[in-house]
């Protein structure tokens, strides 16, 4: 099973492959908004995936309109909810907007 390691907290965790990001943060009770619930309608999973991008699923059509939208989009960016991990560990930055 990958690990997904969480920055800026360094927190790990183990997710299965073929699951969402998302859906590993919610299980390690990282507090990430996802007001759509998964459907890369909001953008509001924002996320930096800084190592094993590679691994993950292709960004998608929807997600990458969405994607469009979003001030601070970089070339790391993935909405969790729709990158599917792969079988190699990913290192995601969770964006905080406090």
């Amino acid at each position: 099973m990958p690990v997904v390691t969480i920055q800026p907290s360094g927190k790990t965790t183990e997710a299965a492959a073929g699951s969402s990001i998302l859906s590993a943060l919610l299980a390690a009770e990282v507090d990430i908004p996802h007001k759509c619930e998964g459907k890369a309608e909001c953008g509001s999973c924002h996320i930096f995936v800084q190592e094993g991008r590679k691994s993950l699923s292709r960004i998608q059509r929807e997600e990458n309109e969405k994607l469009d939208t979003i001030v601070g989009v970089g070339s790391k960016s993935r909405l969790a909810c729709q990158a599917i991990l792969g079988d190699e560990d990913v290192t995601v930055e969770v964006l905080s907007f406090m």
